[in-house]
């Protein structure tokens, strides 16, 4: 994970010192504060975003007092404060930790959820989003997700300062220059944008491990849970209008756009919990599913829950 996070600093890096020195003149550094800014106001107000688009709420502590005190008892175990319980009404089962400066760490738990799984699921659910507070991915993944915004900004504007760079054969070369860097920070945007992916899958890997060594028999009712999502999902999304989940789908514990494509994988006969992880597990990862994979904020399913009952 360091490493990763290593190499995305050190293309950017490598990328600007390039484009810096062959631009002369030509700053981009009121792009860079433009990007830095937004992002970071983005940041302090993306619960307020997430809390109105998801339907989010407070937690009753009298109607959720065993959730509550899930919450409680992992807190302890990891080791952080204690984050505000929030419920969302959305139908499909899944669960989200997110937070800012402004509010707090929160942790998120849907209706659906809570309503298809079982309770020692739900901690084991749980335990999950304690790993991406122990481990701040909010802060990690807004500050590496910087890096291939300004070179996406950067391209942009370079393309289309060259549109107008038409006339003299000075204003020819510098348009010539600035399609140049439009491609090269496009490039970088592409290169840096799929190492970002690669992070972000490998951290929700860092999380499910979490909620492995938190929670008592963790790995068996991680991947329980994971496996009734994905199910679950396809199954509510079928029923009722779905709303649409944006970037801030990255935050969910599974990725409902997903969903379709895991839960085709299984038969569709009543079976139990156990019966559905092995049938999920035992799927073949094909060459397409691997291609999804480098395009997706999560981990292939079957690979995910393969890692959590030591299959891989």
């Amino acid at each position: 994970m360091i490493g990763t996070l290593a190499l995305i600093i050190g293309i950017s890096t490598l990328a600007f010192a390039v484009i810096l020195d062959y631009v002369g003149s030509f700053s981009p550094f009121s792009l860079i504060f433009t990007v830095v800014a937004v992002n970071l106001l983005q940041w302090l107000i993306a619960p307020y975003l997430v809390d109105m688009m998801y339907a989010v709420k407070p937690a009753n502590p009298s109607e959720f007092s065993d959730v509550y005190r899930m919450v409680e008892g992992l807190s302890a175990r990891t080791g952080v404060s204690t984050p505000r319980l929030m419920i969302s009404e959305l139908p499909i089962p899944n669960a989200f930790a997110y937070g800012s400066p402004l509010t707090g760490s929160r942790v998120a738990v849907t209706r659906g959820l809570l309503s298809q799984l079982e309770p020692e699921e739900v901690e084991a659910v749980l335990g999950h989003e304690f790993g991406h507070l122990r481990h701040r991915d909010v802060q990690v993944m807004l500050f590496v997700s910087l890096l291939p915004s300004i070179f996406y900004l950067l391209a942009r504007y370079a393309m289309y300062s060259s549109y107008y760079s038409v006339g003299s054969r000075d204003s020819e070369r510098r348009g010539g220059g600035l399609a140049l860097i439009s491609t090269v920070s496009m490039m970088v945007y592409f290169v840096l944008l799929l190492f970002t992916l690669g992070l972000s899958r490998l951290r929700e890997y860092y999380a499910d491990q979490h909620g492995v060594m938190v929670v008592d028999q963790g790995g068996r009712k991680l991947s329980e849970a994971l496996a009734k999502i994905s199910q679950g999902t396809w199954r509510t999304m079928n029923r009722v209008r779905a709303p649409a989940f944006s970037g801030f789908k990255a935050l969910f514990i599974s990725d409902p756009d997903r969903a379709k494509d895991d839960a085709m994988s299984v038969s569709h006969y009543m079976k139990s919990d156990e019966q559905l992880v092995r049938e999920i597990a035992s799927r073949r990862v094909t060459a397409f599913d691997q291609m999804l994979e480098v395009f997706s904020t999560h981990p292939n399913m079957v690979k995910r829950i393969r890692a959590l009952t030591g299959q891989m």
